[in-house]
């Protein structure tokens, strides 16, 4: 069946759209909430299908009014701090000592963290977001999200409280990086977006105080990053999770872009707010990875392996 819905629906498109994320809306009405191909045509006569790799049954949507979340410290399935590896990783990163107590101490910790995930951790194209960090550890890969998490378990590991703000970004975000397998790529990507609860944390540049998102670790928000760099444009070796060191980003279009930083605003590629959650187990656990599972299955062996920018 599903092969027979992949020939009507390229026989129904003659190109895909290399539209702008404007369009993203557009593509939305493409898959149901089921993730089954829709074959409607959007207005350049493209069709996502690669909706077919999405997971099935679970209904997406923007969370009227937020969703709170306390967060927490305790390990969970992904953040499994509580792993002989993950101690040891906490013990090499140790805390910037030189800082002194308070929450610049906190953030200067987390920076060095930070530093060190970016050296040891190799950026991949993982597509298992529920990995635990003990393993990307261990394999000394992963993706964006992955190392993000390791951020976060290490955070937990000091009694700094974690959560998450669940995005569905728009697949067209990550065509730079794979141009020929555009077809390939899912149209809603799911990100766990962390947040760590810094208490004294000064709300000046800071948006959620006494939360801060991992954007504002190096910054507050749309405050230059030290030096003169474009914004980032998720092509080449640099990952988001690296950009995060030397330029702004801005999910909401809320603040203003200083002029040495290029494009910080990525609000364009925001197609759903889940909201918060106390962890990313939790998001998965609720909405599902962004892959089904057998595209993951086939996937993981390949992207699991290849270099950001290869």
């Amino acid at each position: 069946m599903l092969a027979r819905e992949w020939t009507r629906c390229r026989s129904a498109s003659a190109a895909r759209s290399h539209g702008p994320p404007a369009d993203r809306r557009l593509r939305l009405n493409m898959f149901n909430s089921f993730g089954r191909l829709d074959c409607k045509r959007s207005r350049r006569g493209s069709v996502m299908v690669s909706a077919l790799l999405m997971p099935r049954g679970r209904a997406r949507q923007t969370v009227a009014g937020g969703r709170g979340a306390c967060g927490g410290t305790a390990p969970t399935r992904i953040l499994d701090w509580a792993h002989p590896r993950i101690r040891s990783v906490v013990r090499s990163i140790g805390i910037p000592a030189e800082e002194g107590e308070g929450p610049a101490a906190m953030v200067a910790a987390l920076r060095h963290a930070h530093k060190w995930i970016s050296a040891e951790v190799r950026p991949v194209y993982s597509v298992e977001e529920v990995r635990p960090v003990s393993q990307v550890v261990r394999l000394g890969r992963g993706s964006c999200s992955q190392r993000m998490a390791v951020l976060e378990a290490v955070a937990r590991a000091w009694g700094v409280p974690s959560r998450v703000r669940g995005l569905v970004v728009d697949g067209a975000f990550w065509y730079p990086r794979f141009p020929r397998l555009r077809r390939l790529v899912p149209g809603q990507v799911v990100l766990a977006w962390p947040e760590f609860r810094i208490e004294g944390l000064s709300g000046t540049g800071h948006t959620a105080v006494p939360w801060l998102p991992v954007s504002e670790i190096f910054g507050g928000a749309g405050e230059p990053r030290g030096r003169i760099s474009r914004g980032f444009t998720n092509a080449g070796p640099e990952t988001l999770f690296e950009a995060l060191s030397r330029t702004s980003v801005d999910w909401d279009g809320a603040t203003a872009c200083p002029a040495s930083a290029g494009s910080c605003d990525l609000s364009a590629y925001l197609l759903m707010d889940l909201g918060r959650f106390d962890s990313r187990d939790e998001l998965f656990a609720q909405y599902g990875q962004t892959l089904c599972r057998p595209a993951r299955l086939l996937a993981e062996p390949v992207l699991g392996r290849r270099a950001a920018g290869l």
